[in-house]
């Protein structure tokens, strides 16, 4: 599946070189986009509350429950940015999205998270690993919106919650995102070959068409794509069909 990405700071879409907030650039109205983006055949939209990632007490509660309603029911939300809590994550399904995507609490509060994992239906959970790999090829793990780098390599925290219930994951080299400068192919090859039965979804530097087919060949079962749709490197439309005759 192609996944458009519409990332979010107050109100409006933009996208963050390299996880940067202070390298960001805007690109308008997110309601005007989903539209679009809807009517070019996307099933499912991938939403980011950057506002709500850089501090969970400004989340744009209610710009998301309004995407929501206007995706209803052509297409499906996947929405993620500043999910600390239970609370959050049933406000967001309440409202109509299908899956919530969570990343840091994964790492600060892992007995929560394993709660989750028991309370809701693991279908609408997704759990984002942003990694930035050394010189070494460790593929370590950051949060806060990329700002802090921990000493957890990737393939722990799959682990951790792949033995109870991981279901979907959305992986994303830091490197790669907003650069417009290719996929970090073989990283994807490499964990859906160790995680066969995991829906990958890969997410970061897609520039063109040709990377579709690599990436669905790579394994995975879904693939973010933000700037290039903004700045008009091909359609959803295209994308969509590159997907489906891979």
């Amino acid at each position: 599946m192609i996944i458009p990405a519409l990332d979010i700071i107050n109100g409006k879409i933009v996208r963050l070189y390299q996880g940067s907030y202070h390298m960001e650039t805007s690109y308008g109205n997110p309601v005007s986009l989903l539209r679009q983006y809807i009517c070019q055949g996307a099933k499912m939209i991938h939403l980011v509350d950057l506002t709500g990632a850089q501090n969970p007490s400004k989340k744009q509660s209610s710009l998301i429950s309004q995407l929501i309603r206007e995706a209803t029911p052509l297409s499906k939300i996947q929405i993620g940015g500043g999910i600390r809590n239970t609370t959050d994550i049933e406000f967001l399904l309440k409202a109509g999205a299908t899956r919530i995507v969570f990343g840091s609490v994964a790492v600060t509060k892992p007995e929560m998270v394993r709660k989750w994992f028991e309370y809701f239906d693991p279908n609408h959970l997704v759990l984002a690993v942003d990694i930035r790999i050394s010189s070494t090829k460790d593929r370590k793990i950051a949060i806060y919106g990329w700002k802090k780098e921990t000493n957890l390599k990737l393939e722990q925290i799959i682990e951790e919650y792949y033995t109870i219930g991981l279901k979907h994951v959305l992986c994303t080299d830091i490197s790669k995102d907003g650069t417009l400068l290719g996929s970090n192919i073989s990283l994807y090859q490499s964990i859906c070959r160790s995680w066969p039965k995991i829906f990958f979804q890969s997410s970061g530097g897609v520039y063109k068409l040709t990377e579709i087919s690599k990436l669905r060949c790579a394994g995975v079962k879904s693939i973010i794509i933000g700037r290039a749709f903004l700045e008009n490197k091909f359609t959803v439309a295209e994308a969509i069909s590159c997907w489906q005759n891979e």
